[in-house]
């Protein structure tokens, strides 16, 4: 059997920039795809936290330490400057491999630099 799971994720990230009239997908500070594991033009789930929109675009990379998540053509309709949103990429993988797979997360701060790093997500009490 072959397992659709999370392969990585920018976690509450702030949009920059909202581009309509650029040709479409996410522009990503190139240091946070190279943290992450995220590839250029990679496919990738962006969750928005502010108005709950989800949508699927790809991944380009923005210059190394610059902080831009620029949201791009179509998708820069569902997403404002300073929203905080999700950016997760999945992959597949046979159902063995499942045993040794943990996905890596990045953490980030307001101005989106890497805080922390972690490869699992803490379960919490409700």
């Amino acid at each position: 059997m072959q397992l659709n799971v999370l392969k990585a994720k920018i976690h509450r990230a702030s949009v920059t920039h909202a581009e309509l009239h650029y040709e479409g997908s996410c522009a990503i500070d190139g240091t946070l795809l190279d943290a992450s594991g995220i590839r250029e033009y990679e496919q990738i789930h962006i969750y928005d936290v502010n108005n709950g929109e989800r949508f699927v675009t790809y991944a380009i990379r923005a210059e190394e330490g610059s902080g831009i998540i620029s949201v791009n053509g179509a998708a820069a309709h569902k997403a404002d400057v300073g929203d905080l949103v999700i950016i997760c990429a999945y992959g597949v993988i046979d159902e063995a491999a499942m045993a040794e797979h943990l996905p890596t997360l990045v953490y980030v701060d307001a101005q989106n630099r890497i805080t922390h790093t972690k490869h699992s997500i803490p379960i919490q009490a409700a």
